[in-house]
């Protein structure tokens, strides 16, 4: 691409460099070099470990800490460790409280104008980024990054425990806590412990009767989406999943991987404390609670406490008048 020589003044440097593409200018050729990529699609530096192509030597180091998991910049305050320097910078200002930016419609503040900006597209209900394989569209460019993935197959984060592959690094921070065993989050009225603050909220609601998802068709409502989902299918009647070994049909796959283990008498949870095994995982947490004496479930009258829902239910007749 051509070089137009132009010599303006702007400020204290000199514009000597202009793309004929969009009429940008650069004080310096090298900085044209590489804007000229943008519009030729020209991507010289390739990642070594997923061949992943960047148009800037700095945007692939900064992609190769991916990989390596390295993460120079560091927090003074609470140490936590970032692997851009703008990504501290816009961290700090959550230690300071600062929130320059604030939002016209709903006046939450923000430390940054992007993250503003992302914001603002709740409201608007833009989403400027469309994906060319599927034509999902997303509000932000990250959400793009991370859907590609799926098309991709691309998993550039792994367990350093058991080298599963994972394609956000979210999903392998909360598969990390199964080798571990941390539960960060806790429940502040029976102080049961999550290791995924999705599990937390709810559970949460298990204490508040709080079911935000309704059915549209007979208005029950579930605590969860994927609650809703299973439910639904009674109105379709839809059972797309069927056993091999004896033709029926379920609505849910995990129904049929559960049905499938009376065939095959396959019982993959374990008691540690007993080793007597169980069919499902549910069953196994049930049965748990003889050896810790565990009682989830009270009653609000006379506050007796059971190991099982069940039978709280069925004590709870005995206060209200019906027959067991």
């Amino acid at each position: 691409m051509a070089c137009i020589q132009e010599r303006t003044q702007h400020g204290d440097a000199y514009i000597s460099n202009k793309s004929n593409e969009c009429e940008n200018g650069f004080s310096y050729k090298s900085h044209l070099t590489k804007h000229e990529r943008t519009h030729t699609g020209q991507k010289l530096y390739l990642c070594p470990e997923c061949q992943k192509g960047f148009n800037h030597k700095s945007s692939l180091i900064q992609h190769v800490r991916i990989h390596t998991g390295e993460n120079p910049y560091q927090c003074f305050e609470c140490q936590k460790r970032f692997n851009r320097w703008g990504s501290l910078n816009r961290h700090k200002k959550i230690h300071t409280g600062q929130y320059p930016y604030q939002c016209s419609e709903c006046q939450k503040g923000f430390s940054n104008q992007s993250s503003l900006l992302q914001h603002v597209r709740i409201h608007t209900g833009e989403k400027p980024y469309q994906c060319s394989e599927c034509q999902k569209s997303f509000r932000c460019w990250d959400s793009l990054t991370r859907h590609n993935r799926i098309h991709t197959r691309q998993k550039p984060y792994q367990c350093s425990e058991c080298q599963k592959g994972f394609s956000q690094k979210g999903h392998l921070i909360r598969h990390e806590r199964t080798h571990t065993g941390q539960k960060p989050y806790q429940c502040s009225e029976c102080w049961k412990r999550f290791n995924q603050k999705s599990n937390l909220t709810l559970h949460e609601r298990t204490h508040t009767g709080h079911k935000p998802y309704q059915c549209s068709e007979c208005q029950k409502s579930f605590c969860s989406k994927s609650n809703l989902t299973r439910h639904e299918k009674i109105h379709t009647g839809l059972k797309p999943y069927r056993c091999s070994e004896c033709q029926k049909s379920f609505s849910e796959k995990t129904n049929l991987t559960y049905h499938e283990r009376l065939h095959t008498g396959e019982k993959p949870y374990q008691c540690t404390e007993c080793q007597k095994r169980f069919s499902h995982g549910s069953c196994l947490i049930k049965h748990e609670r003889i050896h810790t004496g565990h009682k989830p479930y009270q009653c609000s009258e006379c506050k007796k406490q059971f190991r099982q829902r069940s039978s709280l239910i069925k004590h709870e007749r005995i206060h209200s008048g019906l027959k067991p």
